[in-house]
């Protein structure tokens, strides 16, 4: 089976023969209802090759299509100039931003057989459209991929953001002026800026970005790869001898769970081709690009504790470069997602799978931990082991060496925040290697750990005493629902220090 992992052109994907996920009647969909519309994803979901996939349907090539939903249902005889517009190959890093769209798109005129005159950066765009009309005879299909790219790759820039954003701004508003050249137009991106702050002109662009129609557009649902990775899914499962069903739940915690209607969930799709050819579960796309301007901003506003939680569509929808929200940054990012529509314009947000959990919070807590060697995910897991041991002396020393690297004059300043913060990133860091729950009935614990001899509930304080700590458990209740289990039930009360910056005792009761 050839997946095509990081394959972004679509006739690459049909010529070479690597599994097609068929998208093409949610697209048939998208290009016969509107005109001009947009479409906001995370990076790695799939934005490159759909609009790959719609070039290809404007150009007319059949051949590409056979065998797909789709090719019965096209006006094969009736084709359109595309002008495809790819701000991830403009060298804008390299030149100022007119000058490097400006070369791009020479390149795409060049490819369409058509000449430009030499001006103005935003004239080019324009002239481009009406050259290619006039030649094909035909109204022009305009596909932007990664328009908001020349905006998001200087996010810890936020000067060179703005120039950029207002020559792209500029660069759009000739979009509206040239209707009568244009048959359809669609823009892709990761942010979703206010129509003010940059598409001011383009007053009717249609932003699908919540839309049901595009709810499954991409990504992969569940039926989908059922049905394209059968084989491969079975062979995986008897690889590491389990059960199919066991390996679909395992799938499901670590890739599933990206929704953007509350109701239909898709995987993503760069994370579970990765795991179909490695086997292994791990934090594929994280891997693929460091959000360092994402960490130091929720560090910086104390954001680091992401639970369910209510938004509004104002703040999911909208990028403003002068107050940057981080709610607004980890939703259209992708690092967290809606699980249901609440009321009308509230939405409930949280994680959306294992992968994006572990992975920030393994950054946020190597950021608080001022950790330059990256060592928190090494360190969540130790403080595992320890447990597994039934060392908890252990436990505690290691939780020590997690404060011992916050600097002096930090600590002083704003303790309080630093260890709530490492403390809450710990914690949950340790569910990744063993599953985790801190609900009760009678209240909120602050972590349970299971291992394969004992069931330990830990409770944390700050400035008071290990003792209290411990009788809390007890009080609670929180030992309650485990009482069943055979497993040997151990409370552990930690009481942190401010004054010295660590443990200053702790104590041990079975229950």
């Amino acid at each position: 089976m050839k997946l095509p992992l990081g394959i972004q052109t679509f006739s690459e994907i049909r010529n070479e023969g690597y599994v097609y996920v068929d998208k093409t009647e949610h697209i048939h969909r998208i290009v016969t209802t509107g005109k001009y519309l947009f479409l906001s994803r995370p990076r790695r979901f799939g934005k490159s090759l759909l609009l790959s996939t719609m070039r290809a349907l404007f150009e007319g090539q059949k051949e590409l299509f056979e065998g797909l939903w789709i090719e019965d249902q096209w006006d094969w005889n009736k084709s359109h100039p595309v002008i495809h517009v790819k701000f991830s190959s403009f060298k804008y890093k390299e030149q100022s931003l007119p000058k490097a769209i400006e070369t791009g798109l020479d390149e795409e005129a060049t490819r369409l057989g058509v000449e430009l005159q030499k001006g103005d950066y935003y004239h080019p765009l324009k002239e481009l459209i009406e050259e290619a009309y006039k030649k094909y005879q035909q109204r022009v299909v305009l596909l932007i991929d990664e328009y908001d790219k020349p905006i998001i790759d200087y996010l810890d820039h936020l000067n060179q953001a703005a120039i950029n954003r207002d020559h792209l701004k500029t660069f759009y508003s000739v979009i509206k002026d040239s209707d009568p050249y244009l048959e359809f137009v669609f823009l892709t991106g990761v942010s979703r800026f206010s129509k003010t702050s940059i598409f001011s002109e383009l007053n009717n662009l249609t932003n699908l970005t919540l839309d049901f129609q595009a709810a499954d557009l991409l990504g992969l649902t569940e039926k989908e790869i059922r049905h394209y990775f059968d084989k491969k899914l079975q062979e995986i499962a008897d690889h590491k001898q389990i059960e199919l069903e066991e390996l679909m739940e395992e799938m499901r915690r670590w890739y599933n769970g990206y929704s953007w209607n509350g109701k239909t969930k898709v995987y993503n799709p760069f994370s579970l081709l990765s795991f179909l050819r490695s086997e292994e579960f791990e934090n594929y796309w994280f891997e693929t690009g460091t959000p360092t301007f994402l960490v130091k901003k929720m560090k910086d506003t104390r954001f680091f504790k992401i639970e369910p939680m209510k938004a509004s569509d104002s703040v999911l929808n909208s990028y403003d470069l002068e107050n940057l929200n981080p709610l607004t940054i980890l939703f259209q990012t992708g690092y967290v997602t809606i699980l249901e529509k609440y009321r009308q314009g509230i939405y409930i947000i949280d994680y959306p799978n294992q992968e994006v959990k572990a992975s920030l919070e393994e950054r946020l807590l190597n950021a608080y931990a001022y950790d330059e060697y990256g060592a928190g995910k090494v360190r969540a897991l130790e403080l595992v082991e320890a447990l597994e041991e039934g060392n908890v002396e252990l436990f505690i020393r290691i939780i020590n060496s997690a404060f011992a690297s916050i600097p002096a004059s930090l600590w002083q300043k704003e303790n309080e925040a630093f260890y709530h913060a490492l403390i809450h990133l710990l914690c949950s860091l340790m569910g990744v290697f063993i599953q985790s729950e801190i609900n009760s009935s009678n209240g909120r614990l602050d972590a349970k750990v299971e291992t394969p001899d004992s069931i330990y509930i830990l409770e944390f304080k700050l400035g008071k005493s290990a003792e209290e700590a411990v009788n809390q458990i007890g009080e609670k209740g929180y030992f309650k629902p485990y009482m069943d289990s055979k497993k040997k039930r151990i409370g552990v009360g930690i009481n942190f220090s401010i004054e010295k910056k660590e443990v200053e005792e702790w104590a041990e009761k079975v229950f």
